[in-house]
């Protein structure tokens, strides 16, 4: 199915999504600075949730390797970013962690379960060991100072890598390619036997989700005067993306995308106003979430879209 195809079906839903980008790309126009660095932010968290679903939705592998990919963006801004020019080093982040999750992917997506999410984790555990060590022992130093540009550009740079994404993933999702990825995620031996060669089909998704990772990694380097290993490979980084698309419901396309903005906002609302106990109301936030909405954020507005109550299972 072609992309004019594609929005015919649901001209609506594209003419919505146009308007949003429309006020976000005017936003310095009209925004704070504060407000343009947390959309900037807000973004940050949309794009690695979207490319966290964008593998592990459909096929069911719960991969915790997002801080992985996003740390080996970063470090490739900080060691790059004095000798190219900024396009260039997002480029480099990007296909830096292309390579590790094509790699990484072929060994390792015949794994299934906990077993692959286990392994995913560990990987991010192991890079930030391995350049803490190559730092500390080879560079006599814990970690790097990066070139900090405009907060605008930043802002601008990230819209553009959510809006690609966003049509990557879509276009997948409405293509053969996603009908074969949802029957691997179903089944994949049944899958198999129909002819989908799944550990290819997994590897290049995997790839293709941490290429983005890796291009938000690059850019949002730029916004911090000093990283080093434990910031760049922040574990929070890899289970935040999965927690906010629980949040909004892993059912729609945009629950996902609801869930990231609205869980990284209040992240900033509650430490900013509770900077102590924000993690607890964090915890709290979640568990209700997951017993009251299970169908997450995306759940609840179709049940008021069909005007009728919020319902749990097995309960009126």
């Amino acid at each position: 199915m072609n992309l004019t195809a594609i929005i015919a079906k649901r001209p609506w839903a594209w003419g919505l999504a146009l308007l949003i980008f429309i006020l976000l790309a005017a936003l310095p126009l009209y925004g704070s600075e504060y407000t343009v660095i947390l959309v900037t932010a807000i973004i940050m968290y949309v794009a690695l949730t979207v490319s966290w679903v964008m593998f592990s939705g459909p096929t069911g592998n719960i991969s915790l390797a997002p801080a992985a990919f996003l740390g080996l963006g970063i470090y490739t801004s900080a060691v790059m970013g004095r000798v190219l020019p900024l396009p260039l080093v997002i480029v480099a982040g990007a296909l830096a962690s292309l390579g590790l999750a094509l790699v990484v992917g072929a060994l390792t997506l015949r794994l299934r379960g906990i077993y692959f999410s286990i392994f995913t984790f560990g990987l991010v555990v192991l890079i930030q060991q391995l350049i803490l060590w190559y730092e500390v022992r080879l560079k006599h130093t814990r970690g790097r100072f990066v070139i900090v540009i405009d907060n605008q550009v930043i802002f601008y740079v990230m819209l553009t890598i959510l809006a690609a994404l966003l049509l990557t993933a879509y276009l997948i999702r409405e293509s053969k390619y996603g009908l074969a990825l949802k029957c691997i995620g179903e089944d994949d031996e049944a899958a198999a036997h129909a002819g989908v060669n799944v550990t290819a089909l997994k590897t290049i998704l995997f790839g293709l989700s941490a290429f983005f990772m890796g291009a938000t990694g690059a850019i949002m380097a730029t916004k911090w005067t000093y990283i080093d290993p434990y910031i760049a490979f922040n574990p929070l980084f890899s289970f935040m993306p999965v927690l906010m698309a629980i949040f909004g419901g892993l059912g729609t396309f945009y629950g996902p995308i609801l869930g990231a903005a609205v869980f990284a906002y209040l992240e900033e609302l509650l430490i900013t106003q509770f900077p102590y106990q924000y993690m607890l109301i964090f915890g709290i936030i979640l568990v209700v979430a997951i017993l009251y909405l299970p169908g997450g954020l995306a759940g609840l507005a179709q049940q008021w879209m069909k005007g009728g109550p919020t319902r749990r299972h097995g309960h009126s």
